[in-house]
């Protein structure tokens, strides 16, 4: 490694900080990358950039858009009385790929993981209170669909949430009078899989059978 040209070495420790990417597949690509013509390596450069310069967070759900607030949260033919709470973008996706819910998300960027130094201030939770009340502070939402993943993270992120709500007065009243229910996503993905890589007939029977927490 020592005797690589410094740009070649750089890049290598640039794709080894991806997710997925080790050592020896850091340098694959980064070979390749050097093989590929310049007018190439521009584009994808430029493509790189646009990633920032033209997408934003839309401030309701968090999702990732082209603009604030997102076509799911604009589009008032969804249900407005239904949010569904995923870890990330790409649950989203899968889930709307399965063509089986039309209601609202709320995207966490990920899962309370304690071994990985991630607790709720990390994630995009407290808000979904808020989301839940309407301007004059009356429930808007009657079902909670809690949409984590199947994982150990994903059951207590899950947990986590449900106890928040069922800790406040104004929700516990809601939950108790049958006003709202949290739900969580059904057993159609198996334990230890991610949204993200599951097929569209899958969600739908895990979306079909969500279950009360």
């Amino acid at each position: 490694m020592q005797k690589l040209p410094k740009a070649v070495r750089r890049l290598i420790e640039k794709f080894e900080a991806l997710p997925g990417i080790g050592p020896k597949s850091a340098q694959r690509l980064v070979f390749y990358l050097l093989h590929t013509p310049e007018v190439h390596l521009a584009d994808f450069a430029d493509k790189l950039l646009a990633l920032k310069r033209e997408t934003v967070m839309c401030h309701l759900c968090h999702n990732v858009a082209e603009q604030d607030p997102c076509d799911i949260c604009q589009d008032k033919q969804r249900d407005q009385e239904i949010l569904c709470v995923v870890e990330q973008p790409l649950d989203l996706l899968a889930i709307e790929r399965s063509g089986k819910y039309l209601g609202n998300y709320h995207v966490l960027h990920g899962s309370i993981a304690p071994l990985n130094n991630i607790g709720p201030d990390q994630l995009y939770l407290r808000d979904i209170a808020k989301r839940m009340k309407n301007s004059s502070g009356e429930l808007q939402i009657k079902e909670l669909i809690l949409a984590t993943n199947p994982t150990m993270e994903g059951e207590a992120t899950a947990l986590y949430i449900a106890e928040l709500l069922k800790n406040d007065n104004f929700f516990a009243e809601k939950i108790e009078s049958g006003e709202l229910s949290i739900t969580r996503i059904g057993h159609g993905l198996p334990i230890g899989a991610d949204i993200e890589y599951a097929d569209g007939v899958t969600l739908a029977r895990a979306l079909e059978g969500r279950r009360s927490l």
